[in-house]
């Protein structure tokens, strides 16, 4: 169920500014209108002859310029003259006054009804409107009381304005708010446990405080990304009958000292005055990293200051001011020891990756919103996705289902959800275009890819063979997929040599049918590698170098690094020993696949021929049986002996560890 989504704001007191606007234009106006408007300069001789032509009704004469009112129907407004040399003069004065004197004369003169209209002469310009004189100082009032609405008010009411820095940006949830409840959590019932009984305190606190016991303060959820620590906090406040303060770990954080801690103070101060309550920091390591590891390692870190201010609020406590903080991360290493102590996050639950029956859960709940097929059988494919978290499963659902309705089929088929799988963990085949290989390529990724095969099926102690293909993926050119048989958390020595020499099935299978080695077989050699020296300086799986862990664990920048502190002659000693257990898994490979070398071969051409093999065809063709042809047959296809291939060093791309095997 999706989680309903805030409303946007109203646009209030829209009508309200338009008004105001609408008011300041018509004053403006009014003003102009009336005395204050804008005036056209003219010339001094043009004024002269509008004077003589009695086209004037009255001017003032001003100290640097005659203001002038024209008659009706003599022009468009008021204009200004400037006087000759810039100022007014005696001389300019007379000549003015007396061609005013002589056309007033001569219009009474010729009205005898003495109602003829004459020039007035003011001394001096007029006194503007009470409009004119206000406008300027109404029109600077409203300027500033727009920009004080615009960059303060406003943004205090959106809650992100310039006097609400030191404000707490958490999100207040009530219960129904998330959409999401117990029910919704599946694979990880251990945590889900713990978070009830957190939710069963906050609905009756005196059922655990009647003989003296404290709930937790703090809980820390940890584990992958992905796994569902958000969504349990989510859980937390559907089922919660509480206020429920939702915030990320980076919204603390801003570019000025001391926001963050005000923040953090306030957040606090909110959630006592409504407790019993929750507070939930998600990826508290943007935080909550230890101190003194950063550039900026004196007290005046920004980050540090929230930190500390952190680390005070949670201290400060008491017994019943019930109020629970849950943080999630998936950093726990980087974390501030003092954070991590008893008072501040006393419980720390470890949200894992699930195991097959987790996964199955998973999955159900996801598939209960979808259309399923007949033929869909949820255990399968949960036993092909180990190391998949949540949010891969819940994007592999997803993925089914898009890939079955562009198929406009009525529901989603196993052979769908198959397709997702793969989709998930390797990305989308590429069958035609730019990624398109040519033939020579496809040739040598398909020996490549059956070498895997072959020994993947024949080295004891390696998994199961899942399926093989030579359809480009992402950047793997091919992949081998093995199953599990069940989920595991410890890996035997037998089982690590197994995977050693599986990695090499396609190095050698290009040596001995192609004539050439490729870059091809880059990550299987570091992952083959990776193991060796696994095996050798951390796991005391070396009979030479015996049970001694050769690293060392120190504090870094990025967390605990493993630090190899042993002396140059220990360390020859140990590359040595990796070699030689390299070696010798590279020669048992070879062997293996020199003594069926036919086997390979059946492997590869069925590859060029079909593209894609299942692990029950694959032991098909390992026991002698042969596949009904899909295309025209390549019976005629001679390895390539003597030539040359590069596959690019994308051909295998590196893959998680729990992943299927990508080669």
């Amino acid at each position: 169920m999706a989680e309903p989504s805030a409303q946007p704001p109203k646009p209030r007191g829209v009508l309200t500014v338009t008004l105001l606007i609408v008011g300041v234009l018509v004053i403006a106006l009014i003003a102009l209108r009336e005395g204050g408007g804008l005036q056209r300069p003219v010339a001094y001789s043009e004024f002269l002859e509008h004077l003589r032509e009695g086209r004037v009704e009255k001017f003032s004469l001003g100290s640097e310029a005659i203001t002038v009112t024209p008659a009706k129907g003599a022009g468009e407004g008021r204009y200004t003259v400037h006087y000759p040399g810039a100022r007014l003069t005696d001389e300019i004065s007379r000549q003015i006054i007396e061609i005013t004197e002589r056309y007033n004369e001569s219009a009474r003169l010729a009205n005898a009804n003495g109602g003829a209209k004459v020039i007035t002469v003011y001394d001096g310009a007029p006194a503007p409107g009470f409009l004119a004189q206000m406008l300027p100082m109404l029109l600077m009032f409203l300027l500033i009381g727009f920009l004080f609405w615009f960059f303060v008010i406003r943004r205090m009411g959106q809650g992100g304005g310039v006097l609400s820095f030191g404000k707490s940006r958490a999100q207040l949830i009530t219960k129904g708010k998330t959409g999401k409840t117990f029910k919704d959590v599946a694979g990880i019932d251990e945590a889900r446990e713990e978070v009830e009984e957190l939710v069963a305190f906050l609905k009756n606190p005196r059922k655990f405080q009647k003989l003296g016991g404290r709930i937790p303060r703090g809980v820390l959820l940890v584990g992958p990304p992905g796994t569902g620590k958000t969504l349990l906090a989510k859980a937390i406040a559907g089922e919660a009958d509480v206020p429920f303060y939702s915030i990320s770990g980076s919204d603390f954080v801003e570019m000025f000292v001391g926001v963050g801690a005000s923040r953090v103070r306030d957040l606090f101060a909110q959630a006592k005055e409504n407790a019993p309550c929750i507070i939930f920091i998600d990826e508290i390591d943007a935080v909550g990293r230890r101190r003194g590891t950063g550039i900026a390692s004196g007290g005046h870190d920004e980050r540090e200051q929230t930190l500390n201010a952190i680390l005070v609020e949670m201290d400060g406590f008491s017994s019943t001011d019930k109020v629970i903080v849950i943080a999630a991360t998936n950093r726990v290493d980087v974390l501030d020891p003092a954070l991590l102590r008893p008072g501040r996050f006393d419980r720390h639950i470890h949200v894992s990756l699930p195991d097959i029956a987790g996964r199955e859960q998973i999955l159900q709940v996801h598939a209960s919103k979808v259309k399923l097929a007949a033929d869909v059988d949820l255990s399968v494919i949960a036993r092909g996705t180990p190391g998949f978290s949540g949010a891969d499963l819940e994007s592999l659902i997803n993925e089914a289902a898009l890939h079955a309705a562009r198929h406009d089929q009525e529901a989603v088929t196993m052979r769908d959800l198959e397709y997702a799988r793969d989709r998930v963990a390797f990305g989308r085949e590429k069958k035609s275009g730019s990624r398109a290989m040519p033939e020579r390529e496809r040739i040598i990724t398909a020996y490549h890819e059956a070498g895997h095969a072959l020994l993947q099926v024949l080295v004891e102690e390696a998994d199961e063979l899942h399926k093989v293909t030579i359809i480009p993926r992402g950047r793997a050119l091919g992949a081998t997929m093995h199953l599990p048989a069940e989920d595991r958390h410890t890996h035997g020595r037998k089982k690590l040599l197994g995977d050693i020499a599986v990695l090499y099935g396609g190095r050698i299978a290009e040596e001995l049918f192609c004539g050439d080695i490729t870059t091809g077989a880059a990550n299987d050699i570091e992952r083959a590698t990776a193991i060796a020296r696994g095996m050798v300086y951390e796991w005391g799986m070396s009979e030479r170098m015996g049970p001694i862990k050769y690293t060392e664990s120190h504090d870094g920048l990025v967390g605990q690094e493993e630090v190899l502190a042993v002396s140059s002659v220990t360390r020859r000693e140990l590359d040595e020993e990796v070699r030689r257990i390299i070696e010798q898994q590279y020669q048992l490979a070879r062997r293996l696949i020199e003594e069926n070398r036919d086997k390979l071969e059946r492997i590869a051409r069925a590859l060029l021929e079909h593209e894609t093999l299942d692990g029950a065809q694959v032991k098909q063709l390992i026991a002698g049986g042969t596949l009904p042809p899909r295309r025209p047959s390549l019976s005629g296809l001679a390895p390539l002996a003597g030539e040359t291939g590069n596959r690019g060093s994308d051909a295998a791309a590196p893959v998680d560890g729990f992943r299927p095997q990508l080669a």
